[in-house]
């Protein structure tokens, strides 16, 4: 028998409730997660070095992890050559190794989490960020930072599955390592928490953000010792205040960010789409596209390699117009040609390094606020508008440049880009690949409705009660009588009860 709800056992349940649904279990996932996110911070120290290594090989034919650019070698036209090298070796582990080290990570790292209850294989940790290191060293036009992402989301996982965490647990740490990676790799802590949350976690809970923020502080505070301090792109002073002028510029930047970021994201999968069509084993896709590689290097050098020295050029504003030209033409080509085939690498750097060519041409034409500020402001804009994080792309080119006087048109331009990729495709560069293998994700966040509603706004008050000791006559006279919406519910279920039932005849 039920017992009516008091006002003491209200009172009771209340108290169990609060702004958090967190246990104390976050502080040993916490522990784990600084433990995790040292370690993340060695895997990406430790892929720099090997496609420094790769990258003298393959270029210079000498044993060294000095991080060099492709773009000074001497092999003239033989050059071609090396990114097909290395896209056939690349080709050769996904097919005997693991498929998964196809494609940039970001992706893969998002399957994971959905799909194989964050679940990654150990293979993945080695094949990983080798099958990367060798695509960037022979000239692939890509960033490290999606392979580390990947490579330190593994570890995070495999750690998880050791300790036999649960599912919510292991996505946890798989989390906190890819923070970590990217953390390690930037020296950008904030935002790479930020693209944990925009990208990865799929919700803002205690439970699972502060374990990212930790591991994500302590690779950047590894990074100190491995790597050195940020920032990573250091830029000429700018204005606190720009004006009407200036923010009406922002928003013209913004939308030309859009606008280039969907022409990548279509051109990524147009490419993708030709290189299906090819009546041979995806094995040889990615030498296919180490051809038009090294025939986009020949032609603009700068565009091999993760690039991180061209972007720090761009970022001074000082650069002839031909580079900024050259980035967004032929580097732009050869990474949608490439990516399209599903060799191994990331897109942060490709895509900060197009942004910042796209603002470098704009800036002939916009108001003038100091080198390299518009570079800087496209670079930002254009990360919200192609990965539709907006978020990230602001406090991610703060965080890269230290510049914080940027902060308002960054806020400009990134929103205004990620309104027009978002009204002008369903998907993102990240998600399309996912919703090509038969799954959709959803990238809005909301509360559930049934956390914020009383059931006393939803529930029906004004009802209809038979009595249990009623006739036949007075259920059927009341019925009828009443023009209450549930009554005449009510009346129909009944009345079309009473018919079938032969022992109560009308």
């Amino acid at each position: 028998m039920s017992r009516p709800v008091t006002a003491k056992h209200r009172k009771s349940s209340l108290e169990e409730l609060g702004d958090f649904t967190t246990t104390i279990r976050v502080i040993p996932i916490s522990l784990m997660a600084i433990v995790v996110g040292v370690i993340s911070s060695y895997v990406a120290w430790f892929l720099l070095k090997l496609i420094g290594l790769f990258t003298n090989l393959f270029y210079y034919q000498r044993l060294s992890v000095s991080f060099v650019s492709p773009a000074g070698n001497h092999l003239g036209v033989y050059a071609i050559l090396v990114p097909v090298v290395g896209s056939l070796i690349v080709g050769l582990m996904a097919r005997y190794g693991s498929e998964r080290i196809r494609g940039h990570g970001i992706p893969e790292a998002i399957e994971s989490i959905l799909m194989n209850g964050s679940r990654v294989h150990p293979r993945l940790a080695i094949l990983k960020p080798l099958s990367a290191a060798i695509s960037i060293g022979s000239g692939g036009p890509f960033g490290a930072e999606g392979p580390i992402i990947m490579t330190g989301g593994a570890f995070g996982s495999m750690i998880s599955q050791f300790f036999h965490f649960t599912s919510l647990e292991r996505r946890t740490l798989l989390v906190a390592g890819a923070s970590a990676g990217m953390s390690a790799t930037f020296a950008a802590p904030l935002a790479s928490v930020l693209i944990a949350v925009e990208l990865l976690l799929f919700e803002w809970k205690p439970r699972t953000a502060i374990p990212a923020a930790l591991a994500s502080a302590t690779a950047c505070v590894v990074r100190r010792y491995l790597l050195g301090l940020g920032p990573l792109f250091p830029v000429p002073a700018h204005p606190a205040f720009i004006g009407p002028e200036g923010l009406g510029g922002c928003v013209i930047a913004g939308l030309a960010a859009g606008g280039v970021s969907v022409l990548l994201t279509l051109g990524v999968y147009a490419a993708e789409d030709l290189f299906q069509k090819l009546p041979i084993h995806w094995m040889w896709w990615p030498a296919i596209g180490g051809v038009f590689v090294g025939l986009g290097g020949l032609i603009f050098p700068q565009a091999l390699g993760v690039g991180y020295d061209t972007i720090g050029t761009l970022l001074q504003g000082n650069a002839p117009l031909k580079i900024f030209a050259g980035v967004l033409i032929v580097k732009s080509a050869i990474w949608i040609i490439s990516l399209g085939s599903g060799t191994s690498g990331g897109v942060l750097a490709p895509l900060l390094m197009m942004g910042a060519a796209l603002g470098g041409l704009q800036g002939r034409l916009l108001p003038q606020f100091g080198q390299g500020f518009w570079p800087l402001v496209s670079m930002g804009a254009i990360l919200g508008g192609t990965m539709r994080s907006p978020f990230t792309g602001i406090v991610f080119a703060l965080e890269l440049t230290h510049d914080f006087n940027m902060l308002l048109p960054l806020l400009v331009a990134s929103f205004l880009a990620h309104m027009f990729t978002v009204l002008t495709l369903k998907r993102s560069i990240l998600t399309e690949k996912i919703s090509r293998r038969g799954y959709h994700l959803s990238r809005e966040y909301s509360l559930d409705p049934l956390e914020i509603l009383f059931v006393r706004e939803v529930m029906r008050t004004n009802i209809v009660v038979l009595p249990a000791n009623g006739t036949l006559e007075e259920a059927r006279e009341l019925i009828r009588s009443n023009e209450r919406p549930q009554g005449q519910h009510l009346a129909s279920n009944c009345l079309g009860c009473l018919k079938k039932c032969k022992a109560w005849p009308l």
